[in-house]
């Protein structure tokens, strides 16, 4: 009896062991897979100008809808050009351009679109006016525009801010969205006396939404916060209103800053969302590659705001490029940006794209040939330039770096290894000069501060 009982315990001793192995493997097995989530979205800004570039946008909007890996895609600011009245039928015909997408396009306010309407070469309508008809047209839906469309959650549904229907928040993939109406000239901040009644209620919507979407994605447990807005902050006069005997400078009259209570908004929903936070904006300039990216932001104690990400877009031919962003959480890098073209002829259509692209769908390469840039915006990572490696050349810097010197504690960054050209690559020798994108990427390893 003895030797059986020592045969049935080891029996159950071996059979607990299998079974604590078995939920080992599963407990492992689970995180694999759901780290591997991931998809891709286009940013596009100021692609028609004029009424001759219709057909360009037409162009590459279904480019861009022929790629069955893309979710949707960011019209960043100005669907009209600077010279453009603003008229009625010409934001009727530009939403029916935008309507007839292959993937869901989420349209961003620019300074263009409504702000610039009271100018002479707007047509000298009243901006607050033309911004409200845009409310009742352009963002009139649920939706967002193209076919299929994405389900958008619009500020408008807070009783509070029910004319805010511009500013919307959607989801992608453990990845909370959010559009501002955040515009250049200075976000339409008017020096005239009295209330600046249109100014204040929008800078008091935009930040709300903002902070509630930060509260929002941190309640969700969200991996990442990505804002839209048109306009460049200008982060660097971000401190100047901590400035305690600017009433002494009175020869030096300053004008007030429009987008002080977005960086203020910008600075709390960092706060409170410690995950990371990328701003997306169009840029004025024109960087080497098609897009800039940097860490502006610092606290009112003049701490950088380690976890939120800049990143300027403005590709050299707005017509003809756009800016792709993959989105994969399984790498430590997991935002990889890069530019792509179009190629100079267009097959027929495919079906249209799913909006949730299979999490086993395969990188694609930039039809530049370069694979853009990693970065991983974490808490606690400092952005340093890096220096090229010895065996390549150097690269041109047309710019001044953007990033935080590397004597101040930041991560150190290792290059990523080049991606060779595709075959189908449209890039010729007639426009490699104006490809920027030849310069080895680099990406962000871990670090802290």
């Amino acid at each position: 009896m003895t030797r059986r009982r020592r045969a049935h315990a080891q029996l159950r001793q071996l059979a607990r062991r299998s079974l604590t192995a078995v939920g080992l493997a599963l407990a492992f097995a689970i995180p694999a897979q759901a780290v591997e989530t991931r998809f891709s979205f286009a940013v596009i800004s100021g692609v028609m100008k004029s009424a001759a570039s219709e057909a360009s946008a037409q162009r590459l909007l279904e480019a861009i809808g022929l790629d069955q890996r893309l979710s949707f895609v960011v019209y960043d600011g100005n669907i009209k050009g600077a010279d453009e009245r603003c008229a009625d039928s010409l934001f009727e015909r530009r939403q029916q351009l935008l309507e007839a997408s292959a993937i869901p396009v989420v349209v961003v306010p620019g300074q263009h679109d409504w702000a610039d309407c009271a100018s002479a070469a707007g047509g000298g309508y009243d901006a607050a006016e033309r911004l409200d008809f845009l409310r009742q047209t352009l963002y009139s839906d649920r939706a967002s525009l193209g076919k299929p469309t994405l389900a958008l959650t619009r500020e408008s549904e807070v009783a509070r801010f029910r004319a805010f229907r511009e500013n919307v928040r959607w989801e992608a993939e453990d990845t909370v969205f959010v559009s501002l109406n955040v515009v250049g000239g200075n976000n339409h901040y008017s020096d005239a006396g009295g209330r600046n009644g249109e100014f204040d209620d929008r800078a008091i919507a935009s930040a709300f939404w903002l902070e509630h979407a930060a509260e929002y994605a941190k309640r969700r447990h969200a991996k990442a916060l990505v804002v839209f807005v048109e306009a460049d902050p200008d982060f660097s006069r971000y401190e100047e209103h901590a400035d305690r005997f600017a009433w002494l400078r009175f020869a030096r009259r300053r004008k007030p800053d429009g987008y002080l209570e977005f960086k203020r908004a910008l600075v709390n929903a960092a706060r409170t969302f410690r995950g990371p936070v990328v701003l997306i904006h169009h840029d004025a300039q024109t960087p080497a590659k098609g897009f800039a990216i940097d860490q502006p932001l610092y606290n009112d104690k003049g701490d950088r705001v380690a976890n939120l990400t800049r990143i300027a877009i403005a590709p050299r031919d707005a017509t003809t490029q756009w800016v792709a962003l993959e989105v994969n959480y399984g790498r430590p890098a997991p935002f990889h940006v890069s530019v792509r073209v179009i190629p100079k002829s267009l097959p027929a259509p495919a079906a249209a794209p799913s909006v949730a692209p299979p999490a086993t769908t395969q990188a694609p390469a930039s039809a530049t040939g370069n694979p853009g840039t990693l970065i991983e915006p974490l808490p606690g990572i400092q952005y340093v330039m890096p220096a090229p490696p010895a065996s390549a050349p150097p690269a041109p810097q047309p710019e001044p770096p953007l990033l935080p010197d590397a004597a101040q504690g930041g991560s150190a960054l290792q290059s990523a290894p080049p991606v060779p050209a595709s075959p189908a690559s449209p890039a010729s020798a007639a426009s490699a000069p104006r490809a920027p994108e030849g310069a080895t990427p680099y990406s962000v390893q871990g670090g802290g501060s």
